[in-house]
């Protein structure tokens, strides 16, 4: 199910038609937010329950959140191209939201295979000097993709009892990066009933950059 107040729309992608979801905040938004969503091989789609609570964390940080469902997943045409033309399609949807919504900073986040493209695509534009405000990786993809490297301040969440990605992977990682990982105890790769925790986290981190601190 969509996000209660969540908006369809459609682009055209580099496959094709793109299936979008767009979530608003009451006020003008202070920026946008690009969320990506898990593997499309394995279910993975814009409704995942962690896609869905990540919109709904942007939005009350007051961002205008876009998703849109990868190749060949829900409406979208198209079919997987391991990572490649779903940058692209995450190009496509930057470019959108960024006419619609002038001058506003850029924030990228994902999960799963999800934090594998938002990874490539926050490289390609820091390649292009638009760098993006910032990123939030959930279940990180690492070990399983090539994932690029990631600014500091990015907020990594990962489950105790992931056994998809598992958390060594996910520090060994992050060691040369020297990112800190949130871990939530108990938490599955799907963060089965601990949802709440992704989005506390995400707002408490989203207030605080590492370089505001003393």
């Amino acid at each position: 199910m969509m996000n209660k107040n969540s908006t369809k729309f459609y682009l055209d992608g580099g496959a094709g038609r793109m299936e979008c979801l767009l979530d608003l905040p009451k006020e003008a938004p202070r920026g946008i937010a690009l969320v990506a969503h898990p593997h499309p091989l394995y279910g993975g789609t814009m409704e995942n329950k962690v896609a869905q609570t990540l919109a709904r964390t942007f939005v009350a940080l007051g961002y205008a959140t876009a998703r849109f469902n990868f190749r060949g997943v829900g409406e979208s045409e198209g079919v997987h191209d391991e990572g490649r033309g779903e940058t692209d399609d995450m190009q496509v949807m930057y470019d959108y939201m960024r006419q619609q919504y002038p001058g506003l900073p850029v924030a990228l986040s994902g999960f799963s295979f999800g934090t594998y493209v938002q990874s490539m695509f926050a490289q390609r534009l820091a390649a292009a000097g638009q760098a993006p405000e910032r990123l939030v990786l959930v279940g990180t993809a690492a070990g399983k993709w090539a994932m690029a490297d990631v600014p500091a301040d990015t907020i990594l969440i990962h489950g105790e009892l992931d056994d998809t990605i598992t958390l060594q992977q996910v520090f060994d990682w992050a060691r040369p990066l020297d990112i800190p990982v949130v871990v939530i105890p108990g938490a599955d790769h799907f963060f089965h009933r601990k949802l709440g925790h992704i989005k506390n986290w995400v707002i408490q981190l989203w207030r605080s950059k590492p370089e505001d601190t003393l």
